[in-house]
């Protein structure tokens, strides 16, 4: 079939042709706009899944959802190795921006504590401040979110930004990826504002998105933190929504799936929707017509794990070192032949594989876990951050 008209979009964060199996979020959040522009009490908003679930998808569409809307949003993702004060920075700045604030001593005083919240590092990092600045012409702000200590200076900062966002009949929306991978001083500022602006009542919100462990790493954090946010577990589509985001964007090129076809494709993709692409994207590209048959899927199954096995899950294998390696392998070997099935392993278990002592083992899992290739969801328990990727392994 011809790919320049192969309608699947298997990109990092990229939107697919149909966003299948949503629906119910997005009328979620249309909801919690509606209330927070009258005034009514709104938590904020937290997404977790494994990797390929398409939250950062969900997340970039409930952000456009607030645009239409008319207000002010700024997205960020946070990285283990930097602090979140100066990409929220930004992300704020384009949030204020967004507003279409008019020229008043109210917004140049918004915009000068925002710069003053940006400039003020504490520690190593304050030295750093005089060399870096959030394109705001404004002078920074004196006594106003810029006392070095990011728990009291987010607060002052989100209350400022909320009152003008009020005065102005809009709101304001932080879209946050990864958030997990917040510091834990952060983390505990970031719940503290949320906890502070919520019970003010100003229009703003926070929606965050990470793996399946976030709402253990804000409870660490802050013990409200479990009524502070709405949580909302994505997951993997249905059989009827995986097979939607495969058909609806066949049809509009004039193609289809046989049933046969489509019941192997779910096999094959385990209904994730970053497989459900990519996937899609190599058999529209292998089948010689419409309809795509089950021989066809047979035929191109081998080329769509061959690109996954280099690309999704190789870039990952290749980050962790040798001992690191051999961790991931015993995860999988501890598993069993239902690795895929198994949500997580007790750490005794891959410790027997190795034919060690858990304790010696720390420092492998300690860093998978910061580079986010594994997570835990409970004490004494691993899983795979990556759907199949326990497959993947044991194929090697």
């Amino acid at each position: 079939m011809d790919p320049i008209r192969n309608p699947y979009a298997p990109g990092a964060g990229q939107r697919p042709p149909e966003l299948a199996g949503r629906d119910e979020q997005l009328r979620a959040f249309d909801v919690v706009l509606e209330r927070v522009a009258k005034g009514r009490p709104e938590r904020s908003l937290v997404l977790t899944g494994l990797r390929g679930v398409g939250k950062t998808v969900l997340l970039n569409t409930l952000r456009s959802q607030a645009v239409r809307k008319g207000w002010g949003t700024g997205k960020l993702e946070a990285r283990p190795d930097q602090r979140l004060r100066r990409p929220l920075s930004s992300a704020l700045h384009q949030a204020v921006r967004e507003l279409g604030h008019p020229e008043t001593d109210q917004s140049d005083h918004v915009l000068g504590v925002l710069r003053a919240f940006a400039q003020r590092e504490a520690g190593p990092q304050a030295k750093l401040r005089d060399q870096w600045s959030p394109g705001i012409d404004v002078p920074a702000a004196r006594g106003r979110a810029d006392s070095g200590d990011i728990e009291i200076d987010l607060v002052e900062l989100l209350t400022d930004v909320g009152g003008l966002a009020a005065d102005l009949g809009k709101g304001v929306g932080v879209f946050l990826d990864e958030m997990q991978d917040l510091g834990p001083d952060d983390v505990s500022a970031l719940c503290a504002a949320c906890h502070e602006i919520s019970q003010t009542g100003l229009p703003v919100i926070v929606v965050g998105a990470g793996l399946p462990h976030l709402p253990a790493v804000l409870s660490a954090s802050k013990s409200y933190s479990e009524r502070l946010f709405s949580y909302q577990r994505i997951d993997r589509l249905e059989r009827p929504e995986a097979d939607r985001a495969l058909t609806a964007p066949a049809a509009d090129e004039e193609a289809t799936f046989t049933d046969d076809a489509l019941a192997a494709m779910y096999d094959a993709t385990g209904g994730y929707p970053y497989f459900v692409q990519a996937y899609g994207k190599t058999f529209w590209d292998v089948a010689p017509r419409s309809p795509i048959t089950v021989d066809d899927v047979a035929v191109a199954a081998p080329e769509a794990e061959r690109e996954l096995a280099v690309g999704f899950f190789g870039s990952r294998f290749e980050r962790a070192t040798p001992g690191e390696r051999e961790y991931l392998h015993a995860m999988a070997d501890a598993a069993g032949d239902e690795v895929d099935a198994v949500g997580s392993v007790p750490t005794a278990d891959v410790a027997a594989v190795l034919g060690k002592k858990p304790q010696s083992l720390s420092p492998a899992r300690d860093s998978l876990l910061k580079k986010g290739l594994i997570y835990s969801g409970e004490r004494g328990r691993i899983a795979f951050t990556v759907p199949h990727f326990g497959r993947f392994l044991r194929s090697r």
